[in-house]
């Protein structure tokens, strides 16, 4: 069994929330991942969309590219127009050797909205998701025969963000699943049955913990996915309430092989990306072993 771990820039820059972003260059956050051990990272806004100026950056730290997200519109939208909207992230990604789009649904979607309150989410009857994932189908379908598979991203205050949304959408849909145990413990679901249930389609993992008295403290009538953001709702893996080590070996379990990436917004100056980076890392080393896993660059 291998693994690969991997990081995201959102510990460093936040697209979302000026205020929660370090002031720091690409290669800065590439040389912080790399002395904390990661060898992939996943791509951010500071990142050129041009392997001839990236790769020689991604090669002086050590650091692959691992991911991407990708805000798809296509609840909304033309699957033709979201075919050309995805078509240079596809290409650069392809170039860079990627193994996968992190497709996220923003259509309706409140995680970027202060003023939102979490119980203001958009939802879906079921006929209405049946609908959604036979077009997320053929999307993935196309994409996959383009040469870059998507993975699809259950996310707080999206269409698909709790378990029943989630089985849902499987139900009705043949897309490859990115597993976010933070965001379905987030939206309340059991991050032990979702395995259970969906592993067969896991095929990318973001290892995001939560704080779970911050998310229990939460008044979601009232405050917003961000507003959570900034109360320190998720965390590295080791420091906040999850059981990595149970979650690691459900995964393990079934035969999960690839890229283990931490993705944890937090704010820089009360968290600092590389004491947390190396803290996540250590931590997934250590249930990695545990699992079985071996750990490979």
């Amino acid at each position: 069994m291998k693994a690969r771990l991997g990081i995201a820039p959102i510990a460093w820059w936040n697209d979302d929330l000026a205020e929660l972003s370090d002031d720091v260059s690409l290669q800065e956050c590439l040389r912080q991942a790399s002395e904390a051990g990661f060898t992939g990272m996943e791509t951010g806004r500071r990142f050129p969309m041009d392997m001839a100026e990236l790769g020689p950056i991604l090669d002086r730290y050590g650091i692959s590219v691992c991911g991407g997200w990708f805000s798809g519109l296509l609840l909304d939208g033309d699957i033709e127009v979201e075919k050309d909207r995805i078509a240079r992230q596809m290409e650069f990604f392809i170039a860079a050797g990627a193994p996968c789009i992190v497709y996220g649904e923003t259509s309706r979607s409140i995680q970027g909205v202060r003023s939102a309150p979490l119980a203001t989410k958009p939802r879906l009857d079921e006929a209405g998701m049946a609908a959604y994932g036979r077009r997320m189908s053929d999307f993935a379908d196309w994409c996959a025969a383009k040469g870059m598979p998507i993975s699809y991203h259950h996310h707080m205050a999206a269409v698909v963000e709790t378990e029943p949304e989630l089985d849902l959408f499987m139900k009705h849909s043949s897309v490859p699943l990115l597993f976010d145990a933070g965001h379905m413990a987030f939206a309340g679901g059991d991050v032990m049955r979702v395995i259970e249930n969906h592993h067969a389609r896991i095929t990318h993992v973001h290892t995001k913990d939560i704080r779970r008295e911050v998310v229990d403290g939460l008044d979601r009538s009232r405050e917003s996915f961000l507003d959570a953001v900034i109360k320190g709702a998720f965390t590295v893996p080791g420091d906040g309430s999850l059981d990595f080590g149970a979650i690691v070996k459900a995964l393990a379990s079934k035969g999960y092989e690839g890229w283990f990436v931490v993705e944890a917004e937090q704010a820089p100056v009360r968290t600092p990306p590389l004491d947390m980076a190396r803290k996540g890392h250590r931590e997934l080393l250590r249930v990695m072993d545990a699992a079985g896993y071996e750990v490979v660059k």
